[in-house]
């Protein structure tokens, strides 16, 4: 018998018929005897159908009473759930992140999990019950609902994961596994058996879909074993594990494991900022109190001037709040215009076989300037360089540097 938590995304849940089909998937683990939550997200589209809603009452709208409204995609696809899988005799029950509680930090929109009481929940499964959960959600300290950003309902499937001591964490997407690349823009990427916690959390910074970065982060923090695998066939996925599990030399043998791409970035460029000791802090400060991530920066030093130009980015979401955040702070910035611009795409690479091999960058330089293609930013960690191109040469970027690296497969998938 093991304990499981088993996590289905939008497209699984899109629809009766779907829901169905999750049901038999979780009525199959109940009945062999395994104790299991299931976490289920709103059904595909439903999320972006209420982010809608928000935007259109106010660009600039209140998160606390944005996640009143997106929460709610979540809670219907969980009792439905529960109502299916008791028409097949299944003893199971929804529990909405309040009654559990799941609690997190009061950064609306965009909150932490800062506990999960597992007394409840543990006491269900132990006795039988499956557990369903929507995800995406919990309770803040101001006794507000709460949600976790986009992708959230990986976040909330590994943490409960790691608070119940399960034995694994199954997220079910409508993807096999993590592939070299997404096989929409290249047919021969592969799809990888095993990545480490490490690679997958760089491939979910920058871009691929597959798992949220936090849900990652959470995995690695908490040694939980996850499990990428297809809602709709049942075949191999991918086990995202610490580097033990890698026989010794396997992650050396490939240099780079995959390229990811993100078309949801915004480019912010503020001119003539005084190049003097906290004039960026000046910048990034409000952002962040603001809950604003900022990702690439880049700092341009204009000698016979004195000033210096700064350009950084943020998520696209987040744009409008950005800039409006930095006018109201421009007289204590000093800057003299502010301009964004939303046609970017950042495209990586990442691999743990950069530690131990030179030349990656420069392989990437050299192979999207061949193809006439820009390079705006770049930004580096042990295992990844990112760089922030034109948006329209996503695809084209994308496919030569599958190619540069060596990582199409022998037959198209």
């Amino acid at each position: 018998m093991a304990r499981i938590v088993m996590k289905f995304g939008g497209t699984s849940m899109a629809g009766i018929e779907r829901i169905r089909h999750v049901a038999e998937r979780v009525k199959r683990e109940a009945d062999a005897g395994n104790e299991v939550a299931v976490v289920v997200s709103a059904m595909a589209g439903e999320t972006d159908r209420l982010v809608q809603f928000c935007r259109e009452a106010s660009s600039l709208y209140d998160p606390r009473e944005y996640d009143v409204v997106v929460s709610s995609g979540e809670q219907v696809s969980s009792g439905l759930l529960a109502i299916m899988l008791q028409s097949m005799g299944v003893d199971a029950r929804s529990w909405l992140g309040w009654q559990l509680p799941i609690r997190t930090s009061e950064a609306h929109a965009s909150a932490r999990i800062s506990g999960i009481d597992k007394q409840i929940l543990g006491e269900a499964i132990s006795g039988g019950q499956v557990a369903v959960i929507p995800g995406f959600q919990g309770i803040a300290d101001d006794g507000r609902v709460s949600t976790l950003g986009r992708g959230g309902s990986d976040t909330s499937a590994v943490a409960i994961a790691a608070a119940m001591d399960a034995d694994r964490c199954d997220i079910y997407t409508d993807v096999d596994g993590v592939y070299t690349t997404d096989p929409r823009i290249v047919p021969r990427a592969r799809k990888l058996s095993k990545v480490t916690y490490e690679e997958m959390l760089e491939l979910a910074s920058v871009g691929a879909k597959v798992l949220q970065t936090r849900s990652v982060g959470l995995a690695m923090k908490h040694k939980v074993p996850v499990q990428v695998l297809s809602s709709f066939e049942d075949r191999p996925g991918t086990l995202i594990c610490g580097e033990e599990e890698f026989e010794e030399g396997e992650m050396e043998e490939q240099l780079i494991t995959g390229i990811a791409h993100d078309k949801n970035e915004a480019k912010v460029t503020l001119t003539s900022v005084a190049d003097k000791p906290g004039s960026v802090a000046a910048i990034f400060s409000p952002l962040a109190e603001a809950n604003i991530n900022v990702d690439m920066i880049v700092q341009n030093f204009a000698r016979e001037t004195g000033n210096t130009d700064v350009t950084f980015t943020v998520p696209k979401a987040d744009l409008a709040r950005a800039l409006d955040v930095l006018e109201q702070a421009k007289g204590k910035i000093g800057y003299k215009e502010i301009s964004s611009d939303t046609n970017i795409c950042k495209v990586s690479v990442v691999g743990v076989g950069m530690r131990s091999h030179a030349g990656v960058a420069s392989t990437m330089f050299q192979t999207l300037a061949d193809r006439g293609i820009n390079i705006m930013a770049i930004t580096t960690s042990e295992i990844k360089v990112s760089v922030l191109i034109e948006e329209d040469y996503t695809e084209l970027a994308v496919r030569v540097l599958h190619t540069a690296y060596g990582l199409d497969a022998e037959d198209a998938a």
